[in-house]
């Protein structure tokens, strides 16, 4: 290619790149007609710790607030002495005849499991609602026409009719600050509209009655009243109540433009102004009640700063990344739930359970609202990654760090192993034993791999060595020596195995067989092996990387021992061919809850279009034949098709449109009975249960559809349709690289790629005539061939076009 059209290649991608995913966002914005009085019809507003549902009435506007750091801290942790150790409850198991039907037949281990789980049948801890503010209006004055939630900047807006004039209604939340700001204008002129005859705050209606009484303050001369909820740390607080060191609080305060007296009785103000300040305060309760008659929202004056100072942080959430997709559906599906995300989740703040930040009465307590370590936790921080959005997988690592010394302990003390041994299910709460030891969920031996595998990820898509030397070394490095004891128990090999290999034994397939009479589906689950050997081959890495290779040589050896004598996969013949199983001897048609049989595609990414023939054939009979009974699915298994660059976007489009609710986020919908369910089953049950974080990874899906690295080899929109446009600008690669690129008419355009790192460069090249590369040296390099390789340095910008000299 000559030198100058190279500059104008090279111009035409500089003009190209103008998506501006705030823009783009703000066509994605959420409509709702009419009062929307449901939770799951609400506005969903947040800062990644405040979350504030807006709902609206024909009388009143209702806002239900949350907060990631406010629990119920209360814990059960009984019967500690009674659950004995593995080994013991394992030789009982053992000890039982193969010829039961099921386990709980066994009244030993019927009573056994009710023991075990009694802790988990309380229904704390769980995440605490921390109020609602009622706006209450005369609906003989007033009407609401419907409600936008304005994605590009985090602001609501309810339409009103106010005398038959139009009138808008602003609400947002402060991005930095626990705040929420509201105001109430006239559509023509933009004057301050009075509006709210009655503002009162309301403590939530399922507050445990144990607990202390709210703390009721209200000032009718500035227009402030509050209210102060103590959260106890003891399990059964006395009563009168008496403090301790270690209680919780949170302190929910409004501020109004102007009052016309109050009613401390009824805990109302009443507002005749046109705009308020809402704050929470949450934290240990020594600190709370210390400040109380201290602090209050700020003045009403600080609306517009706050406004802008919040779009500005928006719009610098969008910058990390966007896309501008022809199918308007999956761009709008990007947006909205990179929008969610960035509400839910953010450094220094709680890492969310399984319905976030989102709470009113009992919604977002089901299951605790916790950690589920097997899919449910780790599936929304998938997004962090390849969306560039690093910084949100803090909370994630933070977890794993809370958790760590009670998975040590529960190594120790339970298996009588070396490393950490991680949860099935934790809360962000202090604990000293598993919260919930039942065999049949806690012997899922997948979940510790799985626990540390994205920490790992962390460091290949950034490439930072300190991070994974100060807080991913350790965990990974825990969760290997268990694998390493636990593969290694005189149990897991030896002749009545009949080779030379470790086996994981016993083990739980997630959420399918519990534990089998005679341990006939207990040993190699699909999903225990590929995570076993993804964090295997982590480790190892990361001693080379680190240069611990001398101090780890002993256990790098035992890792190499296993990995030499490691199980075959468990593979059965089906009407798809040859497929993998979650264990050997499985019926290929059994349905399945979390999709094992796609999981060495992901997250185990051994098999992909990398793959050889004979593997990848395997994989994808394994995704066609794969029989799912919905609620675990929704992005865990469109995500392998993705992968396999075989996913039918069409129908993964329509699977979205039928979990979508109202608000825009989407939950959790069965799809087919047989499994689990019956065939009288209300394939709707899960969709009250809460605002279901893990979903907002939808995303993922698609960025892989547009760009994959996982092996180490950048992809071009590998599941994306030849007729259809698509452009992306700095999704983040492994390797530590900000890659750029467009398709149009079925062909590569053009790739921009910054490399953060300096890292070698690997790319499969898009163009039979080969690649023209171009990085700061300024000297075009031609590559030729299906791979396409070259150095590159940190900060570097390299931009790669089709070869036209031929």
């Amino acid at each position: 290619m000559r030198e100058e059209t190279i500059v104008q290649k090279l111009h035409s991608i500089s003009l190209n790149r103008q998506v501006n995913a705030h823009e783009q966002a703000s066509r994605h914005d959420i409509h709702f007609k009419g009062p929307a009085t449901d939770f799951f019809e609400g506005a969903l507003l947040g800062n990644g710790g405040l979350g504030v549902v807006v709902t609206t009435r024909p009388d009143a506007v209702m806002l239900h607030f949350g907060h990631n750091n406010v629990w119920d801290i209360r814990i059960a942790e009984e019967h500690a002495d009674e659950i004995m150790t593995f080994q013991e409850v394992f030789a009982r198991f053992a000890a039982l005849p193969a010829s039961l039907p099921q386990m709980t037949d066994n009244p030993w281990y019927q009573e056994y499991c009710e023991m075990t789980g009694d802790n988990y049948r309380k229904t704390y801890p769980r995440p605490m609602p921390c109020g609602s503010v009622l706006l209450r209006f005369d609906r003989r004055e007033a009407e609401v026409l419907g409600h936008t939630l304005h994605i590009a900047n985090g602001r609501c807006t309810v339409d009103f009719l106010i005398g038959g004039k139009p009138a808008l209604f602003e609400i947002f939340v402060e991005a930095d600050q626990d705040r929420l700001w509201m105001r109430m204008t006239d559509v023509v002129s933009g004057e301050e509209l009075p509006l709210f005859s009655e503002v009162k705050l309301i403590p939530d209606p399922e507050t445990p009655q144990e607990f202390p009484a709210a703390i009721v303050g209200s000032d009718a001369g500035t227009g402030v009243q509050s209210f102060t909820q103590i959260l106890p740390y003891l399990e059964a607080p006395v009563s009168p109540y008496m403090a301790h060191a270690q209680d919780k609080a949170f302190r929910l305060a409004v501020r109004v433009s102007a009052t016309g007296g109050s009613d401390p009785k009824n805990k109302q103000v009443n507002m005749q102004g046109c705009s308020a300040c809402v704050e929470l305060w949450e934290g240990s309760a020594a600190a709370v009640l210390e400040t109380e008659a201290e602090i209050a929202p700020p003045e009403l004056s600080g609306y517009s700063l706050a406004r802008t100072h919040s779009e500005e942080l928006w719009r610098s959430y969008w910058s990390c990344s966007a896309v501008a997709l022809e199918d308007e559906f999956l761009e709008r599906t990007w947006y909205r739930n990179l929008y969610f995300f960035n509400c839910a989740v953010k450094a220094d703040v709680t890492c969310p359970g399984l319905f976030a930040n989102w709470s009113y009465r009992n919604i977002g307590s089901d299951w605790h609202g916790d950690y589920h370590m097997n899919y449910n936790t780790q599936q929304p921080f998938w997004l962090a990654f390849s969306s560039n959005h690093l910084d949100k997988h803090l909370p994630y690592v933070d977890m794993v760090e809370h958790v760590l010394p009670v998975s040590r302990k529960w190594a120790r003390d339970y298996y009588g192993l070396r490393g950490a041994y991680f949860p099935h299910s934790a809360y962000p709460v202090e604990m000293t034993m598993m919260p919930y030891p039942v065999p049949h969920w806690g012997w899922e031996v997948c979940e510790t791999p799985w626990t540390v595998q994205s920490l790992w990820w962390h460091y290949l898509y950034s490439m930072n060595e300190v991070f994974l030397r100060e807080r991913a070394f350790q965990p990974i490095k825990e969760a290997v020596l268990f694998m390493v004891d636990y593969m290694k128990r005189p149990e897991a090999s030896g002749e009545r195995w009949e080779d030379d290999r470790y086996h994981i034994f016993p083990t739980v397939v997630p959420e399918l067989y519990e534990i089998a009479p005679g341990f006939a589906k207990n040993s190699d689950c699909l999903i225990d092996l590929t995570l076993t050997k993804f964090i295997f081959h982590a480790f190892i890495q990361a001693c080379t990387i680190l240069g611990t290779e001398d101090a780890e040589s002993a256990l790098l050896g035992e890792v190499d021992d296993i990995l030499q004598r490691f199980p075959l996969y468990p593979t059965a013949e089906s009407s798809h061919g040859r497929v993998f199983t979650s264990v050997l001897g499985e019926d290929p048609e059994v349905v399945y809850n979390v999709p094992i049989p796609v999981t060495t595609v992901f997250p185990g990414e051994e098999h992909g279009l990398h793959s050889s023939p004979e593997d990848y054939q395997i994989a994808v009979n394994s995704y066609l034949n794969h029989r799912n009974e919905g609620g675990n699915e929704l992005v865990f298994y469109n995500m392998a098709g993705a992968r396999l660059g075989i996913l039918d976007l069409e129908r993964f489009k329509r699977q979205i449109a039928y979990c979508l609710l109202p608000n825009g986020t989407c939950t959790d919908r069965a799809l087919m009975s047989g499994g689990r369910y019956p065939d009288t089953a209300d394939f709707d049950f899960m969709s009250r249960m809460g605002v279901w974080f893990e979903n907002f990874s939808l995303p993922a899906v698609i960025n892989e559809c547009l760009l994959q690295s996982y092996n180490g080899s950048l992809r071009f929109f590998p599941n994306w349709p030849a007729d259809k446009l698509a452009e992306f600008h700095t999704l983040r690669a492994a390797g530590g690289f900000l890659v750029s690129a467009a398709l149009e008419a079925g062909e590569v355009q053009w790739v921009e790629i910054v490399s953060e790192a300096g890292s070698r460069l690997s790319f499969y090249i898009p163009w039979a005539e080969g690649a023209i590369c171009t990085g700061s040296s300024g000297q075009p390099l031609l590559l030729i061939g299906k791979v396409g390789v070259m150095p590159t340095a940190a900060g570097e910008t390299i931009y790669i076009v089709r070869n036209t000299s031929q």
